[in-house]
């Protein structure tokens, strides 16, 4: 590590608090380091620069890749033209394993409840208990459901350092001589958001006497078409959700591979993710039903729903017809969610606005 003191003032425009004092981490300054894995297209650029710094400095066997699912909610694999298109757990898979991470190193979670037995307990479900959908300054989606899941699966592989590292003389000893230090590397690019583009690439987010945790997104000065020239180059397929139908290699489908109906989505990809995934639409609406809370505050499920059925709405070029068992089984953990009191009362969008209706010829008898 660099000989100056995490304690010192950083020089001019180096981050403060992070392990290496200079404007990008020295990878040889981490005992993890981790590549959170999406399955975009973004991931893949960022798995490769991560792979190639690591192998560069000589700690390739440092670096693991994370993949926070979120099960019915993400978009799903698909059978089209008699070809399999992977999910996007499965290509976040795809990429770890391309990349040179053994398999045994790639990890991929999932929020589960906290019941004896515990069971998967999806973003929807947990919206609809809750009351309220995520907005911009409460964004509990990605805290509970990806951020707080990193940090647990990452618990076992931290404690499994701190005696060969000489840091402790028990994996549960809490009184280290110094944090493990964890680099969480992202696939964020400038160009996707105002908010994107002012994150430094490379900045401390998290510590305690146990974990020392940095992040560092190398593709952040990447713009959408060299990510699209690189996936071309590479020989690394896309998700099939960018393309206008999986497999026409166009890019035009969606901008995001997020989950299939993202709040911070643009209006075309929430009306491609209405159309494509109806059933999905359709259940997010009887949540707004019910809770009388919408999707965005400008934009309700029920609103798109009703544009996408206009003319000049984008061609979906694949219809998904949600008909697995583990979508019925999030259907079923929705339902009983909303016959109970929500946790926070819906006030955020509703002033005003008579209640929405049940889309009763579009949602299903287990929405009723």
């Amino acid at each position: 590590m660099n000989q100056q003191s995490l304690f010192d003032a950083p020089p001019a425009g180096i981050p403060d608090g992070t392990v290496t004092r200079a404007l990008a981490p020295n990878l040889a300054d981490y005992d993890v380091i981790s590549g959170n894995l999406s399955g975009g297209g973004d991931s893949w650029v960022m798995q490769c620069l991560l792979m190639d710094a690591a192998r560069e400095a000589g700690v390739e066997d440092r670096v693991y890749t994370f993949h926070a699912t979120l099960g019915p909610l993400e978009w799903p694999a698909v059978e089209f033209g008699g070809q399999h298109f992977p999910s996007a757990a499965e290509l976040a898979a795809q990429q770890s394993a391309a990349s040179g991470v053994p398999a045994e190193r790639h990890l991929e979670r999932r929020k589960l409840t906290q019941d004896v037995e515990p069971a998967p307990y999806d973003l929807l479900t947990y919206i609809a208990a809750y009351g309220r959908f995520p907005r911009l300054g409460t964004r509990f989606c990605t805290k509970a459901h990806k951020e707080s899941i990193e940090e647990t699966a990452f618990t076992p592989v931290l404690n499994g350092l701190k005696v060969p590292l000489g840091l402790a003389r028990t994996p549960t000893a809490v009184k280290l001589a110094r944090p493990v230090r964890r680099l969480k590397v992202l696939g964020l690019l400038g160009e996707e958001s105002r908010d994107r583009a002012a994150r430094p690439a490379y900045r401390h987010v998290a510590s305690n006497g146990v974990r020392h945790v940095d992040e560092w997104c190398p593709a952040k000065e990447w713009t959408k078409a060299q990510v699209r020239d690189f996936h071309a180059t590479s020989g690394m397929p896309h998700h099939w959700t960018y393309d206008s139908s999986p497999g026409a290699g166009d890019w035009g489908g969606t901008s995001r591979c997020s989950c299939s109906l993202c709040f911070l989505s643009s209006k075309r990809d929430l009306l491609l993710g209405v159309l494509r995934r109806p059933r999905l639409a359709a259940l997010i609406a009887h949540v707004e039903h019910v809770r009388g809370d919408t999707f965005r505050p400008d934009w309700s499920m029920h609103d798109l729903i009703a544009w996408s059925k206009r003319p000049g709405a984008p061609d979906p070029g694949v219809v998904i017809t949600d008909e697995t068992p583990a979508f019925d089984a999030l259907e079923q953990s929705v339902r009983a969610a909303l016959r109970k009191p929500p946790r926070k009362e819906p006030d955020l969008s509703r002033g005003g606005r008579a209640a929405l209706p049940l889309l009763r010829e579009t949602c299903t008898s287990a929405c009723s």
